[in-house]
């Protein structure tokens, strides 16, 4: 099944656009790029990235098809949608700009993975990517629920492992790969939402879409109540509720 729901993730539109516009806000501006937005959602950002660079083409990848239904609205000359996993590009694709917002969380192995990506930026190319940091407990409630019965049989004893690096070693790994000039960064974006209970709906458009793809559907039910248990037990009750996210932000230019 493809867990993701549009209307769920786009519930906090504006909270997660931020992020976006500061990472395009990195890119150098030149003539006639050719860019792959790895990620790219219900497609409208990735509409304004195409825009924005005056891109000779821009390529969104996403492995949803649910997200790219929308996104294809979004399709202009020189912008095109593809449903595809966003860590498998052609051995011979090569991109000026490779961007990826808030993506790049759900593949593992990172110094792997960025090495595939390098591969793939073209001579004088950049790459640019954002991904959450990790430290929220809505993160560790899911793996500890996930854990307990009878999620824990029925998931086979899966739990999703977060494989984000820390800022220092994104530059580390970004300077092994021959980057000349890199600019990382943490920054923590200062959400104010209604109350706790919205950081649940926050999650159930992201993190807890890995776990409803592999529960069957009779059972994701009892495994959101558990969680909204666990986790509204360690925020704080209040209302507006401050809910500091925290994002590493990346840039490489070749």
């Amino acid at each position: 099944m493809d867990p993701w729901n549009p209307s769920q993730y786009e519930r906090f539109r504006a909270e997660r656009r931020q992020p976006f516009d500061d990472l395009l806000a990195l890119v150098e501006r030149r003539p006639l790029l050719r860019v792959v937005d790895l990620g790219c959602g219900t497609g409208e950002a990735t509409r304004d990235l195409h825009r924005a660079l005056q891109a000779a083409s821009t390529l969104g990848l996403d492995r949803s098809a649910r997200m790219l239904q929308r996104a294809r609205a979004f399709e202009e000359p020189g912008l095109t949608f593809v449903e595809q996993d966003i860590g498998a590009l052609p051995a011979d694709a090569r991109f000026d700009l490779i961007f990826s917002n808030a993506a790049l969380q759900w593949l593992p192995d990172h110094p792997a993975l960025i090495a595939r990506l390098t591969h793939a930026v073209a001579e004088n190319g950049q790459l640019a990517f954002q991904v959450p940091a990790s430290g929220h407990p809505a993160r560790r409630v899911a793996a500890d629920v996930a854990a307990t019965e009878p999620f824990r049989s029925a998931l086979g004893g899966w739990t999703r492992q977060d494989p984000v690096l820390a800022p220092e070693e994104y530059a580390r790994l970004l300077h092994r790969l021959g980057y000349r000039r890199q600019h990382v960064r943490l920054q923590i974006y200062p959400h104010i939402l209604p109350d706790r209970d919205a950081v649940l709906e926050w999650v159930k458009g992201t993190l807890l879409t890995a776990y409803e793809e592999r529960l069957a559907a009779d059972l994701y039910p009892a495994f959101l109540d558990a969680y909204r248990a666990r986790l509204l037990d360690e925020l704080e009750d209040a209302r507006p509720f401050f809910y500091p996210f925290a994002r590493i932000l990346c840039w490489a230019g070749r």
